[in-house]
Order: C-alpha cells, then sequence, then structure tokens
C-alpha cells in the first residue's frame, strides 16, 4: 500500500531555470537509468522474490526510488517553467513545450518514450541484485554529469542528494548479494562445462594500427585460466594450445549411472507412497484452515507424482518397484509423534509444529527429486528429467507455502497479547 506525503524527501530550489538544463534532467525522469525505471525494477522484483528479508530491502529502496522520481521531476519542471510563455525557451524543446505544455513526461532527454524494456528482472535474486548494482553506477555516473553541466547552486545540491543516495543503494545491494553466500560464479542451478568454462579465447590476435597487443593479466592468466589460441585459427593454423573443450558431458553414460537412477527412483516412490497415507492425518490434525487446505491439495499432487515416478519406471523400459525409504518412514514417524505430543497445545503452536514436520519432509523430497533430476541430465532422459521437474518444482512450491502459512500463524498468536496489552494501556485498573 503507498500513501503520498506532500512534502519532497529532499526540498529543490531552483534560482535560475535553464529549459535546456531541464532537458537533460529528464534523463533521469523517464530514460533507461532514470528514477521510473529503477522503482519499477526493485518493486517488481520484491513482488516476486520468496526471500522476505531482501523482499523488504528491494520494497524499501524501490518506494524510495518514486519519491527520487518526485525530486527529479519538480527539478525539471522549475527549469522547464520558462518554456511554457517564452518563445526561446520553448525552442529548446519544442515536443516538451507544444506537446507537453512545457511540463515533464515521461520521455528521455532525447525525446524516447520511457519503456519497460527498460527493467532488468529474472526472477533469480542474486541476478538481480548484480544487475541493481549496475544500475545504481549507471545512475550514479547520469547524476555525476548532470552536476558537471549545472551552474545553478540549488539543483546542484538536490542533484549532490540523488547522486549520494545511489551509493547507498549500491552499499545495500552488494552487502545483500554478499549475505547469501553464493559463491560470485555461481550462477543458476546448472553447472558449467568443466574445462571450457576457464577456457580463455585469444579472439583478438596480432598488433594494431595504434599498437595495441595481445596482453596477459588476471582475466586471462593464473589461477585455474587456460589461454587458448582463437578457435578461428585452431583448424587451420597449427598450434600447441589446447583445443576447446565442448561436451557439457560424456557421449556416453558413466558406469553405474543407469543403476543409480533406478535406485533413486524407487527409493522416492516408495516415500510418495508412504506420504500418500501420512497426509491425510496431517490435513486432519491441521487446525488452522489453510493449513488444513494446503494438505489436501498436496495430497492430490503427491498422489500426481505417484503416477509421474511409474511413467518415469516405463519409459525407462523398468518395473515400477518401491524400494523401502527408510529416511521417509523416520520423518513420517516424527510427524506422528507431533501429531500426539500437541494435539492439546495451542492451536497456532500445534499448527506450527506440523509445519516444521511436513518442511523437513520437503526438504528431504526436494533433494531426493534434484538427485534424480540430475541424473537424469547426465544421462540425457529428457522426457524423464521434464516429469521430475514438474514434481520438484511442485515440492518447492509446497515449501514456499509451508512458509507463508507459518508467518500468517505467527501474526496471529501475536495478536491477543496486543489487544491485551491495549485493552490495559486503556483501563489501568483493569491489572
Amino acid at each position: 500500500m503507498y500513501h503520498h506525503v506532500k512534502k519532497l524527501m529532499f526540498t529543490v530550489r531552483v534560482d535560475e531555470p535553464d529549459p535546456r538544463f531541464g532537458n537533460m534532467l529528464l534523463e533521469q525522469f523517464g530514460g533507461a537509468n532514470g528514477e521510473l525505471a529503477a522503482a519499477m525494477q526493485y518493486s517488481i522484483q520484491g513482488l516476486n522474490c520468496e526471500d522476505p528479508d531482501r523482499k523488504d530491502l528491494l520494497m524499501d529502496i524501490g518506494t524510495e526510488e518514486l519519491s527520487h522520481l518526485e525530486v527529479v521531476g519538480s527539478l525539471a519542471r522549475l527549469h522547464l517553467k520558462p518554456s511554457k510563455f517564452d518563445r526561446e525557451a520553448a525552442e529548446a524543446d519544442p515536443l516538451i513545450a507544444i506537446a507537453g505544455g512545457g511540463g515533464v513526461n515521461l520521455f528521455n532527454s532525447q525525446g524516447n518514450a520511457w519503456t519497460a524494456d527498460y527493467l532488468k528482472i529474472t526472477g533469480e535474486l542474486d541476478v538481480d541484485l548484480r544487475s541493481n548494482i549496475a544500475a545504481e553506477a549507471r545512475a550514479k555516473i547520469v547524476y555525476e554529469r548532470l552536476i558537471n553541466f549545472c551552474d545553478d547552486a540549488g539543483t546542484k545540491d538536490a542533484l549532490q542528494f540523488l547522486m549520494t543516495r545511489e551509493i547507498t543503494h549500491m552499499k545495500a545491494f552488494l552487502l545483500a548479494l554478499e549475505s547469501m553466500g553464493k559463491p560470485a560464479f555461481s550462477i543458476g542451478r546448472i553447472a558449467p562445462t568443466p574445462g571450457l568454462v576457464n577456457q580463455f579465447f585469444n579472439d583478438s590476435t596480432g598488433t594494431g594500427d595504434h599498437g595495441e597487443i595481445d596482453t596477459r593479466g588476471p582475466w586471462n592468466q593464473g589461477d585455474d585460466w587456460v589461454f587458448t589460441a582463437s578457435p578461428a585459427l585452431q583448424n587451420s593454423e597449427p598450434s600447441g594450445a589446447p583445443s576447446i573443450v565442448a561436451e557439457s558431458s560424456p557421449p556416453d553414460a558413466p558406469m553405474g549411472f543407469d543403476e543409480l537412477l533406478i535406485d533413486q527412483l524407487r527409493d522416492i516412490l516408495h516415500a510418495e507412497k508412504q506420504l500418500t497415507k501420512a497426509l491425510p492425518k496431517m490435513a486432519e490434525a491441521a487446525r488452522y484452515d489453510q493449513l488444513r487446505e494446503l494438505f489436501e491439495i498436496h495430497l492430490a499432487e503427491t498422489e500426481s507424482q505417484v503416477e509421474r515416478l511409474n511413467e518415469c519406471f516405463e519409459l525407462l523400459g523398468k518395473t515400477p518397484r518401491a524400494k523401502v525409504c527408510k529416511g521417509m518412514q523416520g520423518l513420517v514417524a516424527e510427524d506422528q509423534e507431533v501429531m500426539e505430543e500437541y494435539v492439546k497445545k495451542d492451536d497456532a503452536a500445534s499448527d506450527l509444529a506440523l509445519i516444521g514436520a511436513a518442511q523437513r519432509v520437503e526438504h528431504y523430497e526436494i533433494s531426493g527429486y534434484t538427485t534424480a533430476r540430475n541424473l537424469a541430465q547426465q544421462l540425457r532422459h529428457t522426457a524423464v528429467v521434464a516429469l521430475l521437474s514438474k514434481s520438484l518444482g511442485e515440492e518447492e512450491n509446497a515449501d514456499q507455502l509451508l512458509n507463508q502459512v507459518a508467518r500468517s500463524l505467527m501474526s496471529v498468536a501475536k495478536m491477543p497479547e496486543v489487544i491485551e496489552q491495549t485493552a490495559f494501556e486503556a483501563d489501568p485498573a483493569a491489572e
């Protein structure tokens, strides 16, 4: 929910309006690196974010960028004001003066309309945070250039404030990325091809017209780097350099992978069959309607997952026979203990304990499906990969939904305490 306060984040002052500079300011209003693009990028990333902590970060900064948009818009409007009535000022930008009446609009300094194509939103939190760091760096440079072309003291003060906040946001995004603890080059889930990932291709060779030469540095030598001759030259000129490492996996499956995949699938099949019996009991034990519905929905998903596993066996030409999954047996037994132990507890505490037990089950299943899917990918069983990926997605979604229900329950559990405190404050004699 947004609420507009009739006060700028930074009070702007323009002593000498300059319509031409007002046009330049529009770059930070409706341009690719402007405040509207930043506000939309961070806010939409926040709406998509499943991480509650970093979601809060994205929404905080996205909202601040809307405040910056108001500051830039106010600055630009004051500088453009003469183009409303002065012919010479209007000639500085007829589009603004004639079509826009001398006010701001969602254009950049060249008159190009703002577009959502400016936004960088992937749905991968670490990738989006890197995009945001780069966006803040670009915006900082634009503000720096605007300051250098500005002669008005009040405008410079506002631009200095805005430029400084870009660094603040860059720092926040960088630390948020570092706090995730992901290796710098770990992007997505699929690992890069070993060997190929460390090959640096010397694709720009020889000596240039201005004396440019082939250079070496930490970007192409040392550590694991393998400096490789240009692929364009490898077939035409003999070279001691290694050839391109192109295969992501060997053409023949490694020994034992087929058997391991079947073993994993049989283990998961038994685990899922146990869950089809456990989930109805968990749904019955749940007191919160939303949690009960979630268990019932996941029961239907689990039954479909059993069917998919049977289909996997059929595709692999194997009998869909289950193998006793001792891990799931232990987790189901633990679920039963939780239900018996918390049956007389407070509603919220009982359901939160049940969610904890259910999430342990989900994480176990996620790890099993991930291993089986990776094996199927290595063996190039495309149809099996698709079936396992669908089930894996359902398990991950169930885990996220359980998180959401848990947060709702925690909020509900706090309410009686707040109400009691409020009543006491209203009537101290009620103690």
